[in-house]
Parts: structure tokens; C-alpha cells; sequence
């Protein structure tokens, strides 16, 4: 059975910075694809950053380019989150999720495994 736990979460000033963690279990870590999602009070989960399984390569939404910076480490099963210049807007629930498909990387159906959650307060 495949876990995700998340940490990092906290309460930060505006313009601080949190590295979140997200530190998997069971499955074969390497081989996935990984991304980030956040969910705000009475807003949809949407997308922050993605790591692909090969090569590495990543994708931002636009809010947070240039701020955030998403890697994974296969040797200890965890991929990140950099998360710098933090503002009031990003305060939300965050969770890592494994892309199981080859769904679009924008939507949550191409997600098979998520992590509970942690709660993320940007103070302005």
C-alpha cells in the first residue's frame, strides 16, 4: 500500500519562506511522477508544481514561478517543495499526489495516491 505523508507545513510571515516535505511509502518512487497541489477555503484544488519520473523535468502554475521550486530525492523516496517570497494568497492546504496515468498533469483524475495534507498560513 502506497503512502504519502507530508510535513513542513507552519505559519510564516509574508515574504518567509517553508520547505514542505512529502516522504513516500510502498510503490516504486522513482517511477512516478509527482506533483504538488493546494486547496484554499472555498476554492478547487489546483496544481503548483510537477516533477516528472524521468529527466526531471518540472512545470509551475504561474502564480508561483520564479518562487517555488519543486525536486525529488529517489534515494530517500521524498520530493519538495522550495516555497520563497511567500505571500497572503498562498495560504492553503498543500498535498503531494502520484500521477498514476498519462491523464492530463492538470487534473486530480490523473492521481491515484494522496497525501493528507498540510496546512500552509502566509500572515501579510
Amino acid at each position: 500500500q502506497v503512502q504519502l505523508v507530508e510535513s513542513g507545513g507552519g505559519l510564516v510571515q509574508a515574504g518567509g519562506s517553508l520547505r514542505l516535505s512529502c516522504a513516500a511509502s510502498g510503490g516504486t518512487f522513482s517511477r512516478y511522477s509527482m506533483g504538488w497541489f493546494r486547496q484554499a477555503p472555498g476554492k478547487e484544488r489546483e496544481i503548483v508544481a510537477y516533477i516528472a519520473w524521468i529527466g526531471d523535468s518540472t512545470y509551475y502554475t504561474d502564480s508561483v514561478k520564479g518562487r517555488f521550486t519543486i525536486s525529488r530525492d529517489n534515494a530517500k523516496n521524498t520530493v519538495y517543495l522550495q516555497m520563497n517570497s511567500l505571500k497572503a494568497e498562498d495560504t492553503a492546504v498543500y498535498y503531494c499526489a502520484r500521477r498514476a496515468s498519462s491523464g492530463s498533469r492538470y487534473s486530480l483524475d490523473s492521481y491515484d495516491y494522496w497525501g493528507q495534507g498540510t496546512q500552509v498560513t502566509v500572515s501579510s
